[in-house]
């Protein structure tokens, strides 16, 4: 926990050689799909994101079936500076597990936290964030449409988190139990057209015997403003469990701070086979405030201007008699 809080106090102190902002007049979500986006929601922001999700798994080789559902939830809130978010992700899941390789099936149910994590995630970089670049060319639409080689610069954002797990989890390996650290670096392309690409590296439940790697990547287009279609594809590397899973997907933009979304994901092998249909929401409170600029000389850059008095003129149509 040292560790966490070291970095926590060198992310703070990166905060007053960069102050940006990052708020959007509409919610910015990480769903649909897994994927965290590199931006945070932006100071006094409070959003939630939820979802429930069906479990469908076989597996072959040893005769077994899962089936059952699940829920998913985030907690996010931007506080202190723009570039930080706090967060509180988990995940829920019960289903019946069922072994066929016995003259009569042999059925188990099961319910547990498959994770449950308390992190924070600092924007460390951001290409964007200069408003003159990102200014339309308003005398060529081709140069509006046109692939810009600076977009290929991501933002990069740094994760560190604690994942606390139960004992005798039937969702995790064996020897993990209590807190582990679990750490991320995540980065984001926007590209011209509403295309926006985002990466996740991560490295999860470190120091324990089955530490995992994954691997996330997501690819969004937006075709109107309430519009977004996706394709992801993760990847999770570990001595307990293996695997690679797509999904594709859309949401729908309700109102400023209110978003709908489904997908469906699925994999390729049969050790155990993985499909899944998945429904969420999300949901933001919104108390964001402009900072007041501060010049030194005690203004905040609210005038009032006086009112000038209008001189009598003479009319040039009196004379003197």
């Amino acid at each position: 926990m040292r560790v966490l809080k070291s970095i926590f106090v060198f992310l703070i102190s990166l905060s007053f050689t960069s102050t940006y902002a990052q708020y959007t007049e509409v919610i910015n979500s990480n769903r649909p799909g897994v994927s965290k986006s590199a931006f945070s929601v932006g100071t006094g922001i409070v959003q939630f994101e939820a979802g429930a999700f069906t479990v469908k798994e076989e597996h072959v080789p040893l005769n077994y079936e899962v089936s059952g559902f699940g829920l998913d939830f985030a907690l996010r809130y931007g506080v202190l500076f723009e570039q930080l978010e706090l967060s509180l992700d988990g995940k829920y899941q019960n289903d019946k597990i069922t072994f066929n390789n016995a003259a009569i099936p042999l059925e188990d149910k099961r319910s547990n936290f498959k994770n449950f994590t308390l992190g924070a995630k600092y924007l460390v970089y951001d290409p964007y964030k200069n408003a003159e670049e990102a200014k339309p060319n308003l005398y060529s639409y081709h140069a509006n449409k046109k692939f810009q080689w600076k977009s290929l610069i991501p933002a990069v954002a740094v994760y560190v988190g604690a994942n606390f797990d139960t004992k005798s989890n039937p969702y995790t390996a064996p020897d993990v139990e209590g807190f582990s650290p679990k750490v991320m670096v995540a980065t984001q392309n926007n590209f011209n057209g509403g295309w926006v690409f985002v990466m996740n590296l991560i490295k999860d439940r470190i120091g324990s015997e089955f530490s995992e790697f994954q691997y996330v990547f997501t690819l969004t287009h937006s075709f109107t403003p309430q519009w977004v279609i996706f394709g992801e594809a993760q990847g999770i590397n570990s001595d307990f469990y293996a695997d690679n899973i797509f999904r594709f997907g859309g949401a729908y933009l309700w109102t400023p701070d209110f978003q709908l979304d489904a997908n469906i994901g699925f994999n390729t092998k049969d050790t155990p086979s993985v499909f899944n249909i998945a429904f969420g929401a999300s949901y933001r409170l919104d108390f964001h405030k402009d900072k007041k600029i501060d010049n030194g000389n005690g203004n905040d850059g609210n005038f009032k201007k006086k009112k000038k008095k209008k001189k009598k003129e003479k009319r040039t149509d009196d004379f003197d008699s």
